[in-house]
């Protein structure tokens, strides 16, 4: 759902791009529920299934950004933390091993928020009623917890990594 979401956001249809990101995240919700409900786990789709939101978020973010609806800061914060992360885990797989990530509470509270600034946006541009506080609110929001949670990752996994490396 990713190329017709964002082709409808450059076309400037909003309110189509917000309905196709609200299916996507519904299906989203729906996959986990049911994978949680009849324990259909297995590590592809482990693998799988969080990549795909964040290349959802990554693309919705450079694709506002682009158009100048969020912030370029912004847009660099986001996909650079997103980045950095990428760039660790494979480079602690390299150097450890087996890696098991697991969203950190922080980390959820980050992607909650910049969840509902895109929808915030995107809301926004399709006319929905959004004060101009809730917008810059959101902004500094999302840029706090990312920051935050980006920061913490990277603390995380080094002493994760030191740990084993030292051990080993």
């Amino acid at each position: 759902m990713i190329p017709p979401a964002m082709m409808e956001l450059l076309r400037g249809n909003h309110l189509t791009a917000l309905a196709i990101m609200a299916v996507a995240g519904a299906t989203d919700g729906l996959d986990g529920y049911l994978a949680r409900r009849f324990d259909w786990h297995s590590r592809l789709g482990a693998i799988l299934d969080p990549l795909a939101d964040k290349f959802l978020m990554m693309a919705s973010y450079i694709t506002l950004g682009y158009l100048g609806h969020i912030p370029l800061w912004l847009t660099l914060l986001v996909v650079g933390r997103d980045v950095v992360i990428m760039a660790g885990a494979a480079a602690y797989y390299r150097l450890c091993g087996q890696l098991e990530m697991a969203p950190t509470p922080l980390s959820k509270a980050n992607t909650a928020l910049q969840v509902i600034y895109l929808v915030v946006v995107v809301g926004a541009l399709a006319g929905l009623a959004v004060p101009a506080w809730g917008l810059a609110g959101g902004m500094w929001l999302v840029a706090v917890f990312t920051l935050a949670s980006g920061l913490h990752y990277i603390w995380l996994w080094s002493r994760k990594a030191r740990q084993v490396l030292d051990a080993g």
